[in-house]
């Protein structure tokens, strides 16, 4: 989260010191001056020279401008006020990034920013936010054992922190550089992917989902309770108005019922408060207010609100049927993406919290058991490497495999279709079935 400056408030006006003190000076003078300097370009710029001014008077009426200097005022009356980011950020800045140059990360964070593009960057922030380098890798500053170790406070910072922003995209994503532009959105036909295990043998549950973001609002770090809970309204008020399989119900987690809860923990839906990388990330303000999950009756059908993305669309169900999982999950998309407009850019695709759910944000995943594979996991590493797979523990990441079962799904989401996502993960899968079978 930004670290915000403080507006001290107004003196009294006997305490209104003079420059010589060493202080503001009298800022009745400073405006006096600023008004006699204005008048000859008023000819030349007449109306936003007005403006301008305007402006800095009302700050100087609303008592704004006290503690402001001179120099800052004359920025704000030519339209140029100071960004500089706060020395307690900096300070926690140089702090930080001593201490990760020195460790044995392995984290993308560390591999990208050099000592040249962080004193590129420690001084910028995002324009409409005031989000900083800080708020975009203090979690890997943390957590030397993250993975990738950065996340985006808003939309902007994708733009404004593009130098160490671009090469990890283009290392995680398989190659897509700053030139590259996301194709457009294509689910494909949902019909070509069979069951991929129809004897129950391997795979024990299928998942697809997909993250999005509400047009007009921040991500996590930047949002205020007031959001969250607007946020909360309109996605409950969206999914009321879902039809057939995806029909359902919400729940707030704020002022939840403990057997509805129970219930959702034993169905294995409620998500809980961030991890440390999460919670490290200023992802979990506020929580749990804004925050809320629903599901379908027959409990294959699953959004979560603003866990770690504003919106978390899962389409699930036992087996290795992902045809059936795939289709639902797009029914469920474009029914949604009427009603809620989502942000997108048109060279990174959908814009998400964490940079390796851009694109097309779209995961699909099985828990699928591989016992002789399990204990030969360099065969396992070199199948998950030819078919982009990302191999996670049995609860997914940052855990441990359990009884030989994995996690296991497409890693790439960028540069590539939805269905082209699905489509890699879904050979890769059948390949390792195909091992599991020949050991």
């Amino acid at each position: 989260m930004p670290v915000p400056i403080a507006v001290p408030n107004p003196p009294a006006q006997a305490e209104v010191k003079h420059p010589e003190n060493g202080t503001n000076g009298n800022l009745h003078d400073v405006l006096d001056k600023k008004l006699q300097e204005s008048s000859s370009a008023l000819k030349e710029n007449g109306e936003n020279i007005r403006n301008n001014l305007k402006n800095a008077t009302t700050d100087f009426l609303s008592g704004e401008a006290m503690g402001t200097s001179p120099l800052k005022m004359r920025k704000m009356a030519d339209g140029k006020e100071d960004t500089m980011v706060d020395a307690a950020v900096l300070t926690k800045l140089e702090e930080g990034f001593a201490k990760l140059a020195a460790s044995d990360s392995k984290s993308l964070l560390k591999k990208y920013l050099t000592k040249e593009v962080f004193d590129n960057l420690k001084n910028k922030k995002t324009p409409t936010f005031g989000s900083t380098l800080l708020d975009c890798i203090q979690s890997g500053l943390e957590n030397h054992d993250s993975g990738v170790g950065i996340y985006a406070p808003d939309a902007e910072a994708y733009t404004v922190f593009a130098d160490f922003f671009d090469p990890i995209i283009e290392d995680y994503h398989g190659g897509f550089k700053k030139t590259d532009k996301h194709p457009a959105s294509d689910f494909g036909d949902v019909s070509v992917f069979a069951n991929l295990d129809p004897n129950n043998e391997f795979v024990i549950s299928t998942r697809v989902r997909c993250g999005r973001s509400m047009q007009g609002y921040p991500f996590n770090p930047c949002l205020t309770e007031a959001q969250y809970k607007e946020m909360e309204e309109k996605v409950s008020s969206t999914l009321s108005g879902l039809d057939g399989e995806l029909k359902g119900k919400f729940y707030p987690l704020t002022g939840m019922d403990k057997a509805v809860q129970q219930q959702l923990i034993d169905d294995h839906f409620l998500f809980k408060e961030g991890d440390r990388f999460l919670q490290a990330a200023n992802a979990c303000r506020f929580w749990p207010s804004g925050r809320g999950i629903y599901h379908n009756d027959n409990k294959t059908f699953l959004v979560w609100c603003n866990e770690e993305d504003h919106l978390r669309i899962i389409s699930m169900q036992m087996g290795g049927d992902l045809g059936e999982v795939y289709r639902r999950l797009v029914t469920a998309v474009n029914d949604i993406e009427k009603r809620i407009p989502f942000s997108h850019d048109d060279r990174l695709g959908f814009l998400t919290f964490c940079p390796p759910n851009l694109g097309t944000t779209i995961r699909a995943s099985v828990h699928i058991k591989v016992p002789k594979l399990a204990s030969n996991k360099a065969k396992l590493e070199e199948v998950a490497a030819k078919y982009n797979l990302q191999v996670r523990g049995t609860r997914g990441e940052h855990t441990e495999a359990e009884g030989g079962i994995y996690d296991i799904s497409n890693k790439r989401r960028m540069g590539l279709t939805e269905f082209q996502a699905v489509k890699e993960m879904y050979d890769g899968i059948a390949e390792l079935i195909k091992i599991e079978k020949s050991m």
